[in-house]
């Protein structure tokens, strides 16, 4: 693919492109936070105000003990360095606009919960609202740039609402940006990504707008991870690698399914795999099952384009993805089940995880969800414990996936403890719904000897040493491995 270098020298480009000095990103959560953090701390000759309308959000990016909304390894040191110098945190959305050279919109885009496309199509609803005031506020020509994820042909939309609504003297340049970081190594990820992929109409002036954002990124990135596209592949892009990443996991998972009825170990099979070249290592570990802001969501909304485009095998197709992923976690619900002898009514199980993965206090889609409502419908006591996750987010969540049921009934059948000790007293059951490094390195002796017996391990994410978890007295149950010989 040609560098933007390239283009310019083969292209009669008559815009010049705008010198950034000053960006603004609307939406301070898990994408613009961490993004514009960094590079207020890479580009020192350049303002970033990162502005959201939720004052305790805000409140937070701003603590004097840099008690921040997010965890994300890495992201406290580098907000330590920057805030206060080049890197503000604002309600004051209007003026973050006004003053900015740039803008990121990064605003949520959940999965429509009613209306044309329920289930499937992402709520653009925060989108357009952050559009439209960018075109009311705004006094001078901008750069807007898409980096939530959204569907494709979204920036057509955010271009006739700016083109409808913008003052005399003022142009938009729309450019799509769609961030590419794993959570848990987001700051990792944005100190050295893989790619930066900028997507802009194939016109000088938006080839114009593609190279100062570039310059932006050309602070610590290298020029050949700077990748150019017309702005409808940009958008695309993003949707596919999360919903191949996505694929690989559930056909893993698949797999997992076969290995436990024939006796394989599915480690060893991924491990055979992944030795093919042309398929390689990555994200072919077994778990009951993936979750997330990005998979399931950008999946649907694959499956909702297909079928706006009348492409009906290709929705079916990404659809058996996330069935793939369901499955995954009630089949796994159902093995504790089963193995507790075909009842865990009365019986406490201990969930140790409610991150949907480690190194983050981001719950969205996280399997211990699904897992818990289940334990619930079977009439069971759940104990649950995560290092990170916030004891009111683990509420909102499970109110949310039981809505027939009031907060205070679910109380008297969760209880949310203070470590995985705590949890695994008096239970019956384990179940390790999140891989944090703590669950491997706890005592396990003591966790036995303060459990129901005969007391059982039911292991999610193939953490544990499952053969020194027998020898201390354990059963113990390991996704994707099974008992036949």
């Amino acid at each position: 693919m040609e560098s933007i270098t390239e283009r310019f020298k083969n292209q009669a480009i008559s815009a010049t492109p705008v010198a950034v000095r000053k960006i603004c990103c609307i939406g301070a959560g898990y994408v613009g936070g961490p993004t514009c953090a960094v590079i207020a701390l890479k580009c020192p000759h350049i303002q970033v105000t990162i502005v959201d309308l939720n004052q305790s959000r805000v409140d937070a990016w701003n603590s004097p003990d840099f008690k921040l909304p997010i965890y994300e390894p890495g992201l406290e040191d580098v907000v330590r360095q920057a805030r206060g110098k080049n890197l503000f945190f604002s309600t004051d959305v209007d003026k973050g606009i006004r003053e900015a050279d740039l803008i990121f919109v990064s605003v949520n885009t959940p999965t429509k919960k009613s209306g044309v496309g329920a289930g499937f199509a992402a709520d653009l609803n925060y989108v357009e609202l952050a559009t439209r005031r960018i075109a009311a506020v705004a006094t001078s020509s901008k750069i807007v740039v898409e980096k939530s994820t959204v569907p494709c042909r979204t920036a057509e939309s955010m271009r006739t609402i700016l083109e409808a609504n913008s003052k005399n003297g003022c142009r938009f340049d729309i450019l799509s940006n769609p961030e590419f970081l794993a959570e848990g190594t987001a700051i990792k990820d944005l100190f050295s990504p893989d790619r930066v992929l900028i997507g802009s109409l194939q016109t000088p002036e938006g080839i114009s707008a593609c190279k100062s954002l570039a310059d932006v990124y050309g602070n610590w990135v290298p020029q050949d991870r700077v990748l150019t596209v017309g702005l409808w592949s940009s958008e695309l892009s993003k949707l596919a690698a999360n919903a191949m990443l996505a694929q690989r996991i559930s056909s893993i998972n698949a797999l997992s399914a076969i290995c436990e009825a024939t006796g394989a170990n599915i480690d060893e099979v991924a491990f055979a795999v992944g030795k093919d070249s042309r398929v390689g290592p990555k994200f072919l570990k077994a778990s009951v099952g993936f979750g997330g802001s990005c998979f399931q969501k950008d999946i649907l909304n694959l499956v909702y384009l297909s079928e706006s485009l009348h492409l009906p095998e290709v929705a079916a197709y990404w659809r058996q993805v996330v069935e793939m992923n369901e499955y995954q976690k009630r089949r796994f619900s159902k093995r504790v089940v089963d193995t507790l002898f075909n009842t865990i009514t009365g019986k406490r199980i201990a969930v140790l995880g409610f991150a949907f993965k480690a190194d983050t206090g981001d719950t969205r889609e996280s399997a211990s969800i699904s897992l818990i409502r289940d334990f619930q419908s079977e009439k069971a006591y759940v104990n649950v414990y995560d290092p990170q996750v916030e004891h009111s987010q683990i509420w909102m969540d499970l109110s949310e996936a039981s809505p027939s049921m009031s907060l205070d009934q679910i109380k008297k059948q969760v209880t949310i403890c203070p470590s995985a000790m705590d949890a695994c007293k008096n239970a019956e059951a384990v179940v390790i719904a999140t891989e944090w490094k703590e669950f491997n390195n706890v005592d396990w002796e003591a966790i036995y000897a303060g459990m129901n017996k005969p007391a059982f391990v039911f292991d999610g994410r193939l953490l544990v040493d499952a053969e020194k978890l027998r020898k201390i007295g354990f059963q113990v149950t390991t996704i994707g491995r099974g008992e036949r010989l």
